[in-house]
């Protein structure tokens, strides 16, 4: 190894500085005289055992790391090489001495002196207070960046913490994975699990320092969080490789980062099943439907990507292994077609997956959290220690916001309306539109409380507007995590609310505060509208499923049909009081009677004798109506009335006995159902969507 231009000055051309030198360093730190002295006999030691620095640098690792685990101080590997490290320390952070990965990843035991004092203090000290002002603790700062900070600059060849940057990080990170290969781990560690161990920790410090460094402006970017070995990436074959990062690049001009990565992480998984499976498949063009349907046979067997059991993708009762499977081949379907149909050469020929081939995902009905289950809940929410968890289960209580969404609330979220109510500002997610809602006042609280808390942090890059935003969920620097804001949260106030099952698990999830509020919406009346916006649906068909199930006035029409006894009118009205409609019919009808509801009541037409072929339902055997659906009744028998009047002033005889007939017909269903003809109010009862 060649020693650095600052060490090859005229007066150290052996690439040691004179004792002078070191002497006059010494004297600078608070150590006693004997300290000093022992210091300087052990330079002179070092520099009579290797005249020309660059013979250390050459000497085996063990003899330059001096000492290894378990050796008694009487049997060092290298006694001078050991006890010259302050002077090898010297020469790297005040004469540009940098020194190698491999024995600065070896040395475990190497420390730069805390009593160095000068600017590598100063800097050191200033790192730590930055990282207690973002949250972390003092003690666990200056044990984690004194060792990591000082191997830094040793491998930098400098003595200022301010100089620090991506490069240096990278370099420690790579020079970890780099060490756990080599075949001696053992001998500087002992046990090889206990470097690996060790490579945690320091990774975990690495961590904290970028997120520190990020925050002082020597990063441009924050810290990445590892990815779990779920999310490894196979690299396939050069071929496949070319067309699939040039799908990703075209399909990151509209689709969301996360959606993104879930195609990617699909489309991989994929490559290395053919890799196993089909290795003689070298591009897309010879990928066949037949891989297409094994890769989804080896989905119901395969470990799970997002959990280290096992899932079985078939498995009743487990949606997470079917919405896993489903998501992979949804992956592989829409990247097939995508690159058929644009014709890039190389790439898949035709879709090897269509709709059909997909596993089928149930439609459940919205899980809403019941009044006395809510109310133990919320008590035990209110008694959360953590603020941001507190906030953050307040907010997905009152505002029905995803969970994404909350956790990537700005921190200037807050505002209120013009009469004070809080109103809540929630970004850009799913459907790709900000929107703000009303949000109670303990919630709004709440909010208040961690903006208090927050200190001046740098923002984040968002995802979809690429710009930097300050979020109102950081703590000690980093954006908090769904799992730290939701569900352990949940977990401590549902067993302190005894809201959990037999194997202490939480019955309730963050979602379900979501249905919660679209639930309450409908049963207090909401505008459909007013549903879609609170809870950002971009659709009605979205919030239908609240009003349905939701609307009281629904469930008395459903009883005023379905049950014995009532009042009923219309051709079908025999068929169900006489009890003839069969077992299969009457299920038909109990499940889909909010399908068949018309203008005038409704169509009790069954799947099997096919869809209405005319629109004069009512003379229809199967339409059917009740007492609730009089006033529209009456008001359409007004209408006809009108349409009467005006035909005959035009002469048209024809409308005038047909318009005559619908009148009579009305008025026959009317007298039916035991309503007067005549009496008129406004029908209050609407449900006609």
């Amino acid at each position: 190894m060649s020693l650095p231009e600052p060490l090859r000055p005229a007066q150290w051309p052996d690439g040691h500085v004179d004792e002078q030198t070191f002497a006059a360093y010494l004297a600078e730190l608070p150590v006693s005289k004997v300290w000093r002295q022992k210091q300087a006999a052990r330079r002179r030691a070092f520099v009579a055992r290797w005249p020309r620095l660059e013979d250390w640098l050459a000497e085996p690792l063990p003899v330059r790391v001096g000492s290894l685990p378990g050796q008694r101080a009487d049997r060092l590997t290298d006694r001078i090489s050991f006890e010259g490290r302050l002077y090898v320390i010297h020469l790297s952070l005040q004469h540009g001495l940098r020194l190698d990965w491999p024995y600065l990843t070896a040395a475990a035991t190497l420390r730069v002196p805390r009593n160095v004092g000068g600017s590598l203090a100063a800097g050191i000290e200033c790192l730590v207070a930055d990282s207690v002002q973002l949250g972390y603790t003092r003690r666990s700062s200056e044990h984690a960046f004194w060792p990591l900070v000082g191997r830094l600059l040793l491998a930098a060849g400098h003595a200022d913490p301010a100089r620090l940057g991506e490069a240096d990080l990278t370099a420690y990170a790579q020079a970890l994975t780099e060490f756990a290969k080599r075949e001696d781990v053992a001998a500087f560690y002992g046990p090889a699990e206990a470097f690996t161990v060790r490579a945690g920790i320091l990774r975990s410090h690495l961590h904290r320092l970028a997120t520190v460094l990020y925050h002082r402006g020597q990063l441009a970017e924050p810290p990445s969080m590892a990815k779990p070995t779920y999310a490894q990436r196979h690299v396939g074959p050069p071929a496949m490789e070319k067309i699939l990062v040039r799908y990703l690049e075209t399909r990151a001009l509209d689709a969301r980062p996360s959606t993104l990565e879930k195609v990617e992480l699909g489309l991989r998984r994929f490559m290395a099943f053919l890799a196993q499976h089909a290795p003689q498949v070298t591009d897309w063009e010879h990928v066949t439907r037949q891989d297409a349907l094994a890769f989804a046979t080896y989905l119901d067997t395969a470990t799970g990507f997002r959990s280290g059991h096992p899932l079985r993708a078939g498995q009743p009762g487990n949606p997470l292994a079917i919405m896993t499977k489903r998501a992979m081949l949804s992956a592989v379907s829409v990247f097939t077609s995508d690159v058929a149909s644009w014709g890039w050469p190389g790439g898949p020929t035709r879709p090897l997956l269509g709709a059909g081939d997909l596993p089928k995902m149930p439609r459940r009905v919205p899980r809403y959290i019941p009044d006395h289950e809510l109310d133990r809940l919320m008590a035990a929410v209110t008694s959360l220690p953590d603020s941001y968890q507190r906030a953050a289960l307040l907010i997905a209580r009152w505002s029905g916001a995803r969970r994404d969404e909350i956790r990537r609330l700005e921190l200037d979220c807050l505002d209120a309306y013009p009469d004070g109510t809080p109103r809540l500002r929630i970004p850009a997610g799913k459907t790709r539109r900000e929107r703000q809602v009303p949000i109670h006042p303990d919630a709004a609280d709440a909010i208040r409380a961690v903006q208090a808390d927050r200190g001046a942090e740098r923002g984040f890059r968002d995802d979809l507007s690429g710009t930097v935003v300050r979020r109102l969920f950081v703590r000690k620097g980093r954006p908090c995590s769904a799992s730290y804001l939701f569900d352990a949260s949940l977990e401590t106030a549902c067993v302190a609310a005894g809201l959990v099952d037999a194997a202490r698990q939480p019955t309730i999830t963050a979602h379900r505060f979501r249905h919660t509020v679209g639930t309450q919406l409908a049963e207090s009346g909401a505008r459909l509208h007013t549903i879609m916006q609170v809870l950002g649906h971009t659709s009605p068909g979205m919030s239908m499923v609240y009003a349905q199930i939701s609307d009281p006035q629904v469930l008395a029409d459903y009883q005023s049909v379905l049950t014995p006894g009532t009042t009923i009118a219309g051709p079908a009205a025999e068929a169900l009081r006489g009890g003839r409609l069969g077992p299969e019919a009457v299920d038909w009808l109990t499940t889909n009677f909010l399908k068949t509801e018309l203008e005038l009541g409704h169509c009790l037409r069954l799947p099997a004798e096919g869809p209405c072929e005319c629109d004069l339902y009512l003379s229809c055997a199967k339409f059917v109506t009740t007492p609730r659906y009089a006033d529209r009744l009456r008001r359409r028998h007004r209408m006809q009335q009108t349409l009467i009047d005006d035909a005959r002033t035009r002469g048209w005889e024809r409308e005038v006995q047909r318009h005559q007939a619908t009148a009579a017909r009305i008025q026959a269903l009317l007298t039916e159902l035991g309503e007067p003809l005549h009496e008129n109010h406004d029908f209050d009862g609407q449900v006609c969507l």
